[in-house]
């Protein structure tokens, strides 16, 4: 619990944070009042209302656009604008004459109409200002200039300003809440359509336009015939300097710590011409600055999807990936990164386009946890862990494409991707339970994965697609566990009452596993090979009924193949290899497994389209085979499923629309969990698999909205997802009185799984302040078996946040908000609640058009239902100097973590435990950078 002088720094550290946000407020609320409001109808010369008229107001004093609006269906518009000010306004729709007129504002709001001519011709009147915002059917086209201050750098800063348009915390783009599948600049695709790297370094200044593709159809020729409705795509149009030239900026920088001497290095290169694009991202630094994650690589997939990802068949391959501790927030105790990336398309000539990416990423970080760990329904296996770790991280993926079209009605593309690592993660842990362990894994893996697509248009009924994909994958990965030992004192049972680390706690565990006792150490390792061939294909036709309706018949099979190794053995004091026998699991220890999977399927969708109405129907038949032989023991899996699946659409209006999904899914496993030899997950986790487990099949229910509003500047999502799993594989787990150390093995659970998730947002901008409050709700409920009695978990997780941002051109701005988390964990005899409370603020100011002052500063409150269990804080801040805006120089001082705050927390929730970690991090730094824009 928190000590007096602790409470009383925190009470006051959140009563100044507290008046900095009521002074923020009164800002808001003067500026609010400070404005008239200026409102009327757009309509055509026979009274029709106009919808999407675009409005400006111009302020004749400063020549600058204060204000924008764009009509809504009933062609009324609404624009807040200051008092006592002299304005020209501008009103302007595709194919009419722009309407000027000049308008002196008092203290009263006006009511003004217009009414556009349609003219062929060219506007009499010029237009001097661009639009901020206009729409073209499913496109929304942004002015990067309309809504930037001076002070933002990467493209990143600039979507935050754009309305309906946020980078969430990965640096992943969302629009009305969907995440955005692509990211393209000048309608080339930039390393496979990755929004984090794009968001991160293509330069602020660059940025001309940035379009909003909605709906988006990978291939032009199925844009009629698929729903695209959770497509999103994003096409970055650049200023006219930056064509056909080399752009871009390279940054230098170093500092000083009381342990090491800091360095920073980050080129970032770009040239686009209408034949080719060439793109150039490195970054080498010791600071914490992680341009792209562990996490961001294994994520990557190049552009690569399922071509049976729609056919309700789900096979997972598994994972065999190390068991890496993962950063918080890129935090850690010490991190250094070498990051390089190259991205090229080339286009010989109009029918043929050529693209591909390299990415290398090494890192070498240690980390430092204490990790407090409670048991489901036993309080005498709680365990507190102590961690250090180091990783090492080396990984590498390179990319092909080729898409060639002749003509409107062929389109052949071919993709080739290839991965390959080598990593390791060497830890040492103390347990409260088991005493000192060392634990060491590595792996070498690779992949490669191809795919082949066929597009064919026949006529304007008939419109065939053929699409083939194969994966080869081939995973390694080693463990070893050095564990205490006291061959003197074997037989003594472990204590569960005495809080001491026990020497001969993992006794029961060694004996079950038939290791040698006798020895100082217990030196256990295991070697394991999973290798995959996989190959996807279909086969799809649509058939136009008329304008309505058209019908898709699909034809598709999936076959998977993976053969799986594994071996327990122990190392002796005498560096002697000691091949054990295990006493359970009728003596099985080593794995040698081959598994093959085929699914033929056949599926049938009719779309009809019915005034606001989209209706897809639809199923699909499957026949199912799974097969495993292992230790002269075959098992065959046969049988014919029927899969249904259902989408609506209701276009409420252009920018409003409700979508309702609901599928059938079968669910298959991976080798992993069939192979009935012993392997070790960890030194606390011993697993056999089950050669009999069968497929899972679940209903997934989806409900969305989306509203993006620009009459009243005011935008709403809000997503309900619900499924129910029917015979979903669990783990039945064997837990020792007192013990940490956990026997499973996976069961078809006759009980059903069901999660549920609700989340929403609410944007709303007024004048130069947009406000924003979100909620994400989830539910889980799943069933387990722990030392042969069933449970049931269930898991709440609540998370309200709360923003006000400010968009002003002339004047500094900011953006304070409120986060609130609470996870609940109910495992029947056992609940633990933690709350996190969070408020921040961000500040950036243009001080004399040279200096650009930016500062965030964030404070954390980690407890349970009885105490505070930490609380922490972060502040940075950056000062930067540019003579003006076209000087090739910038000079930069930049203080991270000035508050020189040593950890953080999380929680997070397992099938048999809740854990509470603390985790260290750097300490505080201070570096110069330099910065050359090309």
């Amino acid at each position: 619990m928190e000590d007096e002088g602790n409470l009383g720094v925190n009470q006051s550290k959140n009563h100044l944070m507290n008046k900095l946000i009521f002074l923020l407020l009164l800002l808001v609320a003067g500026s609010t009042f400070a404005q008239v409001k200026l409102e009327g109808v757009i309509k055509d010369s026979i009274g029709a209302p106009l919808e999407l008229a675009n409005v400006i107001a111009i302020n004749q004093e400063t020549q600058k656009l204060d204000s924008y609006g764009i009509s809504n269906s009933d062609g009324r518009y609404k624009l807040s604008i200051e008092k006592n000010t002299n304005y020209k306004i501008q009103v302007s729709y595709i194919g009419t004459k722009t309407a000027q007129v000049d308008l002196k504002t008092s203290d009263l709001n006006i009511t003004k109409d217009f009414t556009l001519q349609y003219d062929t011709t060219l506007d009499e009147v010029e237009l001097v200002y661009e639009m901020p915002v206009t729409i073209k059917g499913d496109t929304i086209v942004y002015n990067a200039d309309s809504f930037t201050s001076g002070t933002e750098r990467k493209l990143g800063d600039v979507l935050n300003k754009l309305p309906g348009v946020e980078v969430n915390d990965e640096g992943q783009i969302e629009v009305e809440g969907v995440t955005v599948g692509k990211v393209m600049v000048e309608g080339k695709d930039f390393f496979d359509g990755d929004s984090k790297l794009a968001t991160q370094n293509i330069p602020a200044n660059a940025i001309d336009k940035v379009e909003v593709l909605k709906n988006y159809a990978e291939v032009g020729q199925l844009s009629g015939v698929t729903n695209n409705q959770d497509n999103i795509a994003i096409n970055i149009k650049l200023k006219q300097g930056k064509k056909n030239f080399w752009f871009g900026n390279v940054t230098a920088g170093g500092g000083a710590s009381e342990e090491n001497t800091l360095y920073l290095a980050q080129p970032k290169l770009f040239y686009y011409s209408p034949k080719y694009s060439i793109n150039v991202i490195g970054d080498l630094n010791n600071i914490g600055e992680i341009a792209f994650t562990r996490r961001d690589y294994f994520n990557f997939t190049g552009g690569f999807r399922s071509p049976s990802r729609g056919s309700g068949t789900n096979i997972d391959l598994g994972s065999n990936n190390l068991g890496f501790l993962t950063l918080q927030n890129n935090r850690a105790k010490d991190i250094n990164t070498k990051f390089g990336a190259a991205n090229f398309s080339y286009s010989p000539k109009k029918t043929l386009d050529l693209s591909g990416f390299a990415i290398f990423l090494s890192s070498r970080t240690d980390l430092q946890e204490i990790n407090d760990v409670q048991f489901l329904n036993d309080a005498s296996r709680d365990e507190n862990k102590e961690s250090n770790t180091t990783q090492r991280s080396d990984l590498a993926m390179m990319k092909f494409s080729a898409k060639y079209k002749p003509n409107g009605n062929n389109q052949l593309d071919y993709d080739v991707l290839a991965r390959t690592s080598k990593e390791s993660q060497d830890q040492n842990v103390l347990s409260s339970r088991v005493g000192n362990i060392d634990e060491l894994e590595s792996a070498t893996p690779f992949s490669f994965n191809q795919n082949l697509n066929y597009y064919y248009t026949l006529d304007d009924t008939n419109i065939f697609a053929f699409e083939v994909q194969h994966l080869l994958q081939d995973e390694d990965p080693f463990y070893n566990a050095i564990l205490e030992n006291d061959p003197a004192n074997n037989d003594n049972p472990v204590n569960p009452d005495d809080n001491l680390p026990d020497p001969d706690a993992y006794d029961d565990t060694a004996s079950n596993l038939g290791l040698d006792r006798e020895q100082s150490v217990y030196n256990i390792n295991q070697d394991k090979r999973v290798k995959s061939n996989q190959v996807d294909a279909k086969l799809d036709y649509w058939n136009i009924l008329n304008k309505k309706s058209d019908i898709n018949f699909t034809l598709g099979t999936i076959y998977s193949r993976q053969d799986f190794d594994s071996n327990i053995f122990q190392v002796l004091d005498d560096d002697s290899k000691f091949e054990t026998t295990p006493t359970i699991n009728d003596g099985l220890d080593t794995n040698n497994i081959g598994y093959t999977f085929s699914d033929l399927y056949l599926g049938v969708h009719y779309r009809l389209k019915s005034g606001i109405f989209t209706f897809t129907p639809g199923f699909s038949g499957h026949a199912y085979s799974a097969k495993n032989n292992q230790f002269n023991v075959k098992y065959t899996d046969n049988f014919f499923r029927l899969l249904p699946d259902f989408n609506m659409r209701m276009q409420l209006k252009k920018s409003e629309q409700i979508i309702f999904n609901y599928s059938m899914r079968t669910r298959f496993t991976d080798v992993n969990q069939l192979a009935r030899g012993l392997v070790l997950n960890n030194y606390g986790s011993v697993f056999s698999g089950n050669q009999e487990l069968e497929s899972a099949v679940s209903h997934n229910l989806n409900l969305s909205y989306f509203s993006f509003n620009m009459f009243n500047y005011t935008n709403v999502t809000a997503r309900l997802n619900y499924s129910k799993t029917v015979d979903r594989i669990r783990t039945s787990s064997s837990l020792p009185q007192g013990s940490v150390i956990r026997i499973s093995s996976p069961i078809n659970s006759a009980l059903a799984d069901e999660s549920a998730s609700a989340n929403t947002r609410f944007q709303k901008t007024i004048g130069k302040f947009r406000g924003t409050l979100s909620a994400n709700l989830s539910y889980n409920k799943f069933n387990q078996v722990v030392n042969d009695r069933t449970s049931v978990n269930e898991n709440y997780s609540q998370t309200y946040r709360t923003q006000l941002r400010s968009n002003f051109r002339e004047a500094p701005n900011f953006e304070i908000g409120y986060r609130y988390t609470i996870q609940d964990n109910d495992q029947g005899d056992r609940r633990t609640k933690f709350f996190t409370k969070a408020p921040s603020i961000e500040f950036d100011a243009l001080i004399f058009k040279s200096f650009t002052f930016k500062t965030d500063y964030s404070y954390n409150n980690f407890s349970d239902e009885d105490q505070t269990i930490n609380s922490y804080e972060f502040w940075d801040a950056s000062l930067a100097y540019k003579k003006n805006k076209d000087s090739k120089w910038e000079y930069e001082i930049k203080a991270t973590n000035l508050l020189d705050t040593k950890s953080q927390n999380r929680s997070s929730a397992g099938n048999i435990s809740v854990s509470a970690t603390e985790y260290f991090i750097q300490p505080r730094f201070l570096t110069f950078r330099l910065r050359y824009e090309l």
